[in-house]
């Protein structure tokens, strides 16, 4: 079980507050809504009204305590700047920062984040993906050149290996995972024979991929 404070609770914070809680984290949620946190406050470990920008309320928390501080205040750019730097000043092991922008992730670096999340532009990517092919069930971007997908297997695929297929060769990507209903088969090998009802999870550059989901 982690420690993990999180600061400001507008849509994404709320989220990831009780999806942390759920998966058995010890949690403080900190707003200066006080109803917001009188709602919340029997879902989460602990809940605290306060305004994470002044010094005195942030100390009091125990920053040092918490293996790591999110802050995603969604209103204000400068309020999520001075807590960030603030955290990091109390002794902060670890900050995370939700941005809008790239120029605000910049600035957030620069004053204390050790990384940055991008809520909205990683949604809005996700979808632009899924829904631009009829065939990509799920999307992961690993970093700026390759990405995660599941996709069905292509048609012609069926009743073939994976080597028969040379998927690595011809496509330029490698599968990692098998489904099939409940079924799941982590690095498949080379003679695996693809079934009508799979689906493949798959590492790639996405111009790579696209083409597989094409007519998939």
């Amino acid at each position: 079980m982690k420690s993990f404070l999180i600061i400001g609770m507008g849509a994404f914070g709320r989220h990831l507050a009780l999806k942390m809680s759920n998966l058995n984290n010890d949690v403080m949620i900190v707003d200066k809504d006080a109803a917001i946190i009188d709602e919340m406050s029997s879902m989460i470990t602990d809940a605290q009204i306060g305004d994470c920008t002044k010094e005195d309320v942030l100390r009091a928390l125990g920053i040092n305590n918490f293996d790591i501080c999110f802050v995603t205040i969604g209103d204000t750019f400068q309020s999520s700047l001075e807590i960030t730097s603030l955290l990091k000043d109390l002794g902060a092991k670890y900050v995370i920062s939700k941005a809008s922008r790239d120029i605000q992730a910049k600035f957030l670096l620069k004053n204390g984040a050790d990384e940055v999340v991008y809520p909205d532009k990683d949604m809005a990517e996700k979808l632009a993906v899924r829904c631009s092919s009829n065939n990509v069930l799920d999307f992961f971007s690993i970093n700026s050149e390759y990405s995660l997908y599941e996709t069905p297997v292509k048609h012609n695929w069926v009743g073939f290996s994976i080597e028969e297929v040379n998927v690595r060769k011809r496509f330029h990507i490698n599968i990692l995972l098998i489904k099939n209903g409940d079924s799941i088969m982590t690095l498949p090998k080379a003679d695996y024979i693809f079934k009508e009802d799979d689906h493949v999870i798959v590492i790639g550059k996405p111009e790579d991929v696209l083409k597989i989901t094409e007519n998939a």
